[in-house]
C-alpha cells in the first residue's frame, strides 16, 4: 500500500517532553481537597458547608486553603453532630458563589486529589455549572480507588479514610472537617506513592492506571514502548524468536503500547502475552483508516495466537445461484468467474445455511445437486411430493416457467428482497397467531440472516465494481486525509501537507497507489472486512468525493432498508444474554451503515 510520496516528520518530534516517558511524580503539583456538605447529592439539593485543600509537590506542602460556606439552608442535625459544623458557624461565612472561585484559583494548574473523588469533584462541578462558570480541565486522582488496588486486608480492614490514615501513620486524624480530612488524605497519598514506588510506579500516568493485575515483571517491560511514535499506526508484539504474538492499532502508538505495561488490563490473555513478549514493532500510518486496514492484513498474514478476530478471512461461505439448464442454490467456499450469482461472504456455515433455507422456503427451485439435462426423466423427490420443489427432474415444470422463478430469485438476491421478506413475515405471523413462538423465532433468524447477507453483498458489490474512488476528509487537526480505493481495496493513504497544492498532492498519490486487479463476483479485491472498514470511512460525515471511476450505487429498493428492524431485534436479544454468550446469538457480522 502506498502511503504518500513523503512522510512528514511526526508532529510530536518537536515536542519531546516528560510526557513521552510519563510525568515524574516528584514534579507534579497535587491539590488534595475535601468537602463537607448537608447531604449526599448535589443534584438532590445538598449544599457545601466547608472546603479544605492542601497543595503539595515533591512531598512538601506549598499551601493550604480552608473556608466555611454558608449553605443558605438549615444543616440537618445529624450532619451537625457528625461534622461539628452548626448553623451559627456558617451564618457569616461566604456563599458558594464566592468560595468556589477562590478555591479554583488556589487549585489552578494542579492535579486534583480526593478520597472518593466522584463525590467531592461532583459537588464542585455541579456548582460551577450552576454559576455558568467553565470547569477547568483538572486531572483527577482518587485515593480510595487507588487504595482498593493496593491495600490488602492485612494492611487495613477497609479503604475508609480513617482506616488508611491509621495504616499509613498519618499525623492528622480524620474528623469530618474538610482541612483535617484533606491533610490526612495527603498522608495517605504519600503512603500509596511510596508503596507503589517499590513496584516501579514513578509517573503520574502509571499511578493513574495502576492495577495489581499488572505484575512487576510486566512493568519492567515498559521500555519496549519508548521507541514508538505518538502517531496513528499498527503495533506488533513479538516473542524472543520474532514470532508475532498480537497485532493492534491505535491513534497514538506509544501511549497505547505503554498502557499494556501500566494499565488495568482485564484480559488475562493479554497479561500472558505481555509476559512472553520481548519486542514491540510499530508501523506508523498516515491515517487511522490506513492503520485499521494494515492491522487486518497483518493479522491475516501472521495469524497471531493472541488475536481472536480476523485471523482467518479465507474461511468464509457463499450462497451460489448456479448458471446451468436448471439453476439451483448451493453453499460454496470460493467464488469463481463463472457468471453465477453469489450472496455473501458468510463468516460461518451455520448462518449461510439459515439464509439458504430462507430462500428455499420462498422459491421452490430444485435442491438436488445432480446435473439435469434439458428434458430430464427421473422420479420426483420427496420435496416435490411435499410441494416444495417445482420438480424439473420428472418434467412437472417447463423451462420457461422455471426460468421465471429463477429470475425472481436472482432479483431478490441482487436488487429487491421484498418477496422473501413478505413470504417469511407471513409465515411468522401465522405461527405467532397459533402461539408457536419458537418456530416463528426460527423463521425470524433465517430472515435476518438473509437480509443482512443481501445488504452486505449489495454494499460490497457497489464499491467493488468501481475501478477507483478517491475521497478526502478534513480531520480534527485541520489537515485533509486522502484515500485511494480500487475495487474495494485501500490502495493509498496520505495527508496533504500544510501549504501543499492539494491537486498536485492527490495526483501524485494516485500515481503511487497500489495496482489492484478486480476479483470475481461480489468478492472485493481485499477481504470483506477491509472493504467494510473502507465503506465506514467513505460513509462518515464530511467526506468529499474527489473522483469516482465507475458507478458507485446501491439499489434503491435493496435489502439495507430492511436492516433496522432486524438489528433492533438482535440488540434486544443481546441485552438479555450474558456477554460471553453473545457470539452464539449474533452469528452474522452486521454490516456497517
Amino acid at each position: 500500500m502506498a502511503t504518500g510520496v513523503q512522510r512528514a516528520t511526526s508532529q510530536w518530534e518537536s515536542q519531546r517532553s516528560f510526557d513521552e516517558l510519563g510525568r515524574p511524580l516528584r514534579d507534579i503539583t497535587f491539590c488534595v481537597v475535601d468537602l463537607e456538605t448537608t447531604g449526599g447529592s448535589a443534584e438532590g439539593g445538598a449544599m457545601i458547608t466547608e472546603i479544605g485543600a492542601v497543595k503539595v509537590r515533591g512531598g512538601e506542602v506549598l499551601g493550604e486553603f480552608q473556608t466555611l460556606v454558608n449553605p443558605h439552608t438549615e444543616i440537618p442535625a445529624f450532619i451537625a453532630v457528625l461534622t461539628g459544623i452548626s448553623n451559627s458557624m456558617v451564618a457569616d461565612a461566604p456563599s458558594i458563589e464566592s468560595a468556589l472561585p477562590a478555591f479554583l484559583e488556589f487549585a489552578a494548574g494542579s492535579v486534583l486529589v480526593a478520597h472518593n473523588a466522584p463525590f467531592d469533584v461532583g459537588f464542585l462541578k455541579h456548582f460551577a455549572a450552576r454559576q455558568e462558570r467553565p470547569w477547568p480541565r483538572f486531572e483527577v486522582l482518587d485515593t480510595a480507588k487507588l487504595a482498593r488496588r493496593v491495600i490488602t486486608r492485612d494492611d487495613a480492614p477497609n479503604c475508609k479514610l480513617s482506616s488508611l490514615a491509621k495504616a499509613f501513620g498519618s499525623t492528622t486524624t480524620p474528623n469530618h472537617r474538610a482541612l483535617s480530612d484533606a491533610r490526612a488524605t495527603v498522608d495517605v497519598l504519600h503512603g500509596l506513592m511510596e508503596r507503589l514506588g517499590g513496584l516501579g510506579v514513578q509517573t503520574l500516568e502509571e499511578l493513574q492506571t495502576f492495577s495489581s493485575r499488572v505484575t512487576t515483571a510486566q512493568r519492567k517491560k515498559r521500555h519496549l514502548a519508548e521507541s514508538l511514535p505518538h502517531a496513528p499506526g499498527v503495533y506488533l508484539f513479538r516473542d524472543d524468536r520474532a514470532r508475532v504474538l498480537y497485532v493492534g492499532t491505535s491513534r497514538d502508538l506509544r501511549s497505547r503500547v505503554r498502557s499494556y505495561f501500566t494499565a488495568s488490563e482485564t484480559r488475562s490473555r493479554m497479561g500472558e502475552m505481555v509476559g512472553i513478549a520481548s519486542r514491540v514493532d510499530g508501523i506508523e500510518c498516515a491515517t487511522a483508516l490506513e492503520a485499521e486496514v494494515r492491522e487486518l492484513r497483518l493479522i491475516a498474514e501472521h495469524k497471531p495466537r493472541y488475536n481472536r478476530r480476523s485471523r482467518f478471512p479465507e474461511k468464509v461461505h457463499f450462497v451460489k445461484l448456479t448458471r446451468e439448464t436448471w439453476p439451483r442454490l448451493s453453499l460454496v467456499r470460493r467464488v469463481l468467474d463463472d457468471g453465477a450469482d453469489y450472496l455473501g461472504p458468510f463468516s460461518s456455515r451455520k448462518t449461510a445455511e439459515k439464509c439458504l433455507t430462507a430462500l428455499h422456503e420462498t422459491f421452490p427451485v430444485r435442491q438436488c445437486s445432480d446435473r439435469l439435462s434439458l428434458t430430464p426423466s427421473r422420479a420426483p423427490c420427496v420435496l416435490a411430493e411435499m410441494g416444495r420443489c417445482l420438480s424439473p427432474c420428472d418434467g412437472s415444470v417447463d423451462a420457461t416457467t422455471y426460468a421465471a422463478v429463477v429470475r425472481q430469485l436472482r432479483d431478490s438476491l441482487l436488487r429487491r428482497p421484498d418477496e422473501v421478506v413478505e413470504a417469511i413475515n407471513t409465515r411468522m405471523a401465522a405461527l405467532a397467531a397459533d402461539e408457536r413462538f419458537e418456530e416463528a423465532g426460527v423463521h425470524r433468524d433465517r430472515l435476518a440472516a438473509f437480509v443482512r447477507a443481501a445488504a452486505r453483498t449489495q454494499r460490497l458489490s457497489a464499491l467493488t465494481r468501481c475501478p477507483e474512488v478517491v475521497a478526502a476528509r478534513r480531520e480534527d487537526d485541520g489537515r485533509w486525509a486522502v484515500h485511494v480505493v480500487r475495487f474495494g481495496r485501500l490502495a493509498a493513504a496520505g495527508v496533504i501537507p500544510p501549504g501543499a497544492d492539494a491537486h498536485s498532492y492527490v495526483a501524485t498519490l494516485r500515481l503511487s497507489a497500489e495496482t489492484v486487479a478486480t476479483a470475481p463476483g461480489p468478492v472485493p479485491a481485499a477481504t470483506a472486512e477491509e472493504t467494510e472498514r473502507v465503506l465506514r470511512w467513505l460513509e462518515s460525515p464530511g467526506i468529499r468525493l474527489v473522483d469516482v471511476d465507475g458507478e458507485w450505487t446501491c439499489p434503491v429498493a435493496g435489502a439495507t432498508r430492511h436492516l433496522a428492524i432486524h438489528d433492533a431485534v438482535n440488540q434486544s436479544r443481546l441485552s438479555l444474554v450474558p456477554f460471553d454468550d453473545r457470539r452464539e446469538v449474533s452469528t452474522v457480522h452486521q454490516p456497517t451503515r
